[in-house]
């Protein structure tokens, strides 16, 4: 068989809900980022307001986590596409993917340096690891994540008795005065030196969040090796099942975790169900959005996260040199000094905008700026960003 040369999936071939996860998914990262600066700081005392405890009990609930473990189940999703199209094209996977995550490691070290919540060098070190599954069936790939799953629980109690919240203290404490610097070069190595610190060093985040974002990833490789969103319709009665199911599960075991809080029960030692709640109401929304993408509901809204959903990278890197500019001293400096519904609100109003630019920057070009730079460096060719007349968004 000749050897073709490998190419990205052209816009007509994507699978639209796909792309419409991900628009939900970078909605809930900018929420979850944004409000993160409420926190961040010196010590302000904010006066409580109705608004604010509510909308931080919806971010809570809602929002916390479920867009990055959402994005890890699409990131397995579209590791199994990337996969299978290397390899009808008679190319080696494994090299192909090594040279993919390498670059996505270069751009995620440039966005780190804007915000030290930096997701996508997680993505790029987690990716090489997924090569051991780029063989593996769904059954073996889903299984293999419900193992890690069950397992996190009893993880994040291994890595809080193993390791003490000091071991990484002496660092951060170093660096966080360049928070308030009015220098970019300060900036940079505080965002850099956080980054290490809080995500590389953190035994929390990086053996548990990984362990998480692992399973997450292959169940995303095991719904595709079945093309499950690609026929939808056909597993329509499994996905209303699964959204009612998972909701009573994450409605049960967050109720749980409030009693024990509540009653200062010592299980949380022994065991931290946290994560099984953050999974089941990821569930909820991943089913929910395709229940009602099958039902044909919510069009308009569907086609804008759709844009949204194209340029991920674009849209995600956006968020966060926008960030800079709002929250930290090289900018306007808001830091933590406003009620929590006002980052809500802000983040809310910049993702509102990068939905019609979205839509109108790829009625013109075929991929957003840094999805075309990631697929060129990946692909070692010129790749044309103006979109044709012909060609369909």
């Amino acid at each position: 068989m000749k050897e073709q040369a490998a190419a990205p999936i052209r816009s007509s071939n994507r699978v639209a809900i796909i792309d419409i996860l991900r628009g939900w998914a970078i909605l809930g990262v900018v929420l979850g980022n944004y409000t993160d600066y409420s926190f961040m700081g010196k010590e302000v005392k904010i006066k409580p307001d109705v608004a604010s405890t509510i909308l931080e009990g919806i971010d809570q609930y809602v929002f916390a986590a479920k867009s990055w473990t959402l994005l890890s189940v699409l990131f397995g999703y579209g590791f199994a596409v990337v996969i299978a199209n290397v390899t009808a094209k008679g190319k080696s996977p494994v090299a192909f993917f090594i040279k993919r995550m390498f670059w996505l490691l270069v751009i995620a070290f440039v966005n780190s340096a804007f915000w030290f919540g930096d997701i996508l060098k997680d993505y790029a070190v987690l990716g090489l690891l997924l090569l051991l599954f780029y063989k593996a069936s769904a059954k073996t790939a889903f299984y293999s994540g419900l193992v890690l799953l069950i397992s996190i629980p009893l993880v994040g109690v291994f890595v809080a008795n193993q390791f003490p919240s000091d071991y990484y203290g002496a660092g951060l404490k170093h660096v966080l005065p360049l928070y308030y610097s009015h220098n970019w070069a300060d900036m940079f190595k505080m965002n850099l030196l956080g980054t290490w610190y809080l995500e590389v060093l953190l035994p929390g985040y990086a053996i548990t969040v990984h362990v998480m974002m692992f399973a997450c990833m292959l169940f995303g490789f095991s719904a595709q090796r079945i093309n499950l969103f690609s026929r939808l319709p056909e597993f329509k009665k499994p996905i209303k099942q699964t959204f009612w199911i998972s909701l009573a599960a994450a409605t049960l075991i967050n109720l749980i975790i409030l009693v024990v809080i509540n009653n200062n029960r010592p299980v949380f030692k022994y065991f931290k169900p946290r994560y099984w709640a953050v999974f089941a109401t990821m569930i909820v929304i991943l089913s929910g959005i395709c229940w009602l993408y099958i039902n044909n509901r919510l069009r308009g809204f569907f086609a804008g996260m759709q844009a949204v959903g194209k340029m991920t990278l674009t849209n995600y890197m956006t968020q966060n040199i926008i960030a800079v500019f709002i929250f930290l001293n090289v900018g306007f400096g808001l830091f933590n000094t406003q009620p929590y519904w006002i980052y809500i609100a802000i983040a809310i109003s910049v993702f509102a905008i990068q939905i019609p630019l979205s839509i109108l920057w790829l009625k013109h070009f075929n991929y957003g700026p840094v999805e075309w730079i990631w697929r060129q460096l990946t692909y070692g060719k010129r790749l044309p960003l103006k979109r044709e007349k012909t060609e369909e968004l």
